[in-house]
């Protein structure tokens, strides 16, 4: 029986639940950074470190991970590879976020929320770069989020991004919350959410529709719309029938 049915709420002596959210395409429009902003932090890293590297070395640093082709890249130029990757992650923040500022990506209809704020502490938690996630927060008046998480910038964030649960549980233990929901749109979003003990919920995007799944989502959902309608039916999203349903 739902919470619906029943005029209870089923959560009623867990405690405090949460309901966290993914920021890019989920509340902001777009998979995530555009690439150029990529590029142009390796060319701004590049020229503060004095390199000039031939086109098979700056290759090697051009991938967003930080992999052996990256540590190999920075040996060839005689760098530092966790210290210019961070150099370059630092350059990748303030480049989008200046894009952002310009109005390059527009929020995605997210008033709908403002019907949860009374029910649930909200949460933002991403893997874009903390910079980034606290500017759309406040520069959109995001006012509604009790806890706003992106990832540190450099080597140590990169190792705490989803699908590792890090920023998550970190978000779990700021609210004081003891379950709760994770909104993404990302298959690392359904896995770090199962890692950190959570239920999820996958909101289909027109960028998304190739997604496989290691874990099931909770739910899914078209809109976020559609999610609020469903948590505010059923206060417990762990009782309610999956996407497969079962």
């Amino acid at each position: 029986m739902t919470a619906a049915d029943s005029g209870t709420d089923p959560w009623s002596d867990v405690g405090r639940v949460a309901v966290l959210f993914d920021m890019d395409g989920v509340l902001l429009a777009g998979r995530g950074t555009d690439e150029s902003i990529h590029e142009r932090a390796l060319d701004g890293a590049l020229s503060e470190r004095g390199r000039s590297p031939d086109p098979e070395t700056r290759s090697l640093l051009a991938g967003h991970e930080y992999d052996v082709n990256f540590v190999r890249g920075c040996r060839q130029l005689g760098l530092d590879p966790v210290s210019f990757y961070g150099l370059r992650e630092r350059y990748a923040a303030r480049l989008a976020i200046d894009r952002l500022a310009a109005g390059s990506r527009t929020l995605h209809d997210v008033t709908a929320l403002e019907a949860l704020a009374d029910r649930y502490p909200l949460g933002v938690v991403s893997n874009n770069y903390q910079g980034v996630v606290r500017f759309v927060v406040d520069h959109h008046r995001l006012d509604l989020f009790d806890h706003v998480r992106g990832r540190e910038t450099g080597v140590g964030g990169f190792y705490n991004r989803k699908p590792n649960p890090h920023y998550l549980l970190e978000a779990m233990a700021e609210l004081d919350a003891v379950d709760g929901i994770y909104v993404g749109d990302r298959a690392t979003d359904v896995l770090a959410a199962t890692r950190a003990g959570l239920d999820s919920a996958f909101v289909d995007r027109s960028h998304n529709g190739d997604e496989t799944f290691p874990v099931e989502p909770t739910l899914r959902v078209g809109s976020l719309a559609e999610l609020v309608n469903r948590l505010r039916g059923d206060r417990n999203p762990a009782s309610r029938t999956r996407a497969d349903g079962s």
